[in-house]
């Protein structure tokens, strides 16, 4: 579960609702907060951006909404550690009875990327084909993520502009509305409502799209790392590398910590 961002959303929720109950500070007045419910703006901002994130990308990314948010919550499956480590136990394998071995462990993975690399190597492919058509399918999967986290950038984008779209609409009905003889015993609510709009976009903007935008970016660089790490171990595999030379390779590509952690691990 990645909780890191369901407490960030959540206190920022809390924090921005505190604020508004403020009367004074720190007192609390929680009546205060139907001050900043109003359904028209509501309805223009979230319904107006929704509508046009629908039409900047294809249905296909759009319906697959659901499924960010699956992916945005729950932790990965594999982890860089545990890869580093079945590709040591691989390599001991190749070196002992040979790639045509891999073959059955290649059916044990779950992962179809890493199963798919295996099984490159075990059908006795060129080297520089098995590393092309790996880094290939890295580079399409990571063109769909960036994708899919570019809705959210375009929600971030647009929400701020209905913001301000609302906030227009509702001060042009309050022109239309004011009263010639007493045009002011009003303005002050009137105005209120129309800067609520305002408020509503950027909100959505800042508290709700961006955050998912930018965590799905971050698990695509750490889905990225990993497929690589599995690219290099397997290419290394092919060539007959000693496992303790290709762990010590495939450990640069994590952190001077986590390092340590596998090493351990590892001599464990």
């Amino acid at each position: 579960m990645n909780i890191g961002y369901l407490i960030g959303l959540v206190l920022a929720l809390a924090v921005m609702l505190l604020g508004m109950a403020f009367d004074p500070f720190p007192s609390l007045n929680f009546t205060l907060l139907g001050n900043f419910v109003d359904p028209s703006s509501i309805f223009i901002v979230i319904g107006c951006t929704i509508a046009i994130v629908l039409a900047s990308f294809p249905l296909k990314t759009f319906l697959s909404i659901p499924k960010h948010f699956a992916i945005l919550l729950k932790n990965p499956k594999l982890t860089p550690d545990a890869i580093i480590n079945r590709l040591v136990e691989l390599a001991g394998i190749a070196r002992k009875d040979g790639l045509l071995a891999l073959e059955e462990h290649a059916n044990q993975e779950e992962d179809p990327f890493f199963k798919q690399a295996i099984m490159l190597i075990v059908d006795a492919n060129d080297p520089d084909r098995v590393r092309a058509t790996l880094e290939n399918d890295i580079e399409c999967m990571s063109a769909r993520h960036q994708a899919a986290a570019g809705l959210y950038d375009k929600g971030s984008a647009v929400a701020p502009a209905f913001g301000m779209v609302g906030t227009l609409v509702g001060l042009i009905n309050m022109l239309q509305n004011m009263d010639p003889e007493n045009g002011s015993s009003s303005i002050g609510k009137d105005m209120g409502v129309a800067l609520i709009t305002t408020l509503y976009g950027c909100v959505l903007a800042h508290m709700i799209f961006s955050p998912i935008a930018n965590n799905l970016r971050v698990r695509d660089e750490d889905e990225v790392l990993l497929k690589l790490i599995i690219v290099e171990g397997i290419t290394c595999i092919q060539a007959g590398e000693n496992p303790k030379m290709l762990k010590e390779k495939l450990l640069t590509f994590v952190a001077q910590k986590q390092r340590e952690k596998i090493g351990a691990a590892g001599g464990e």
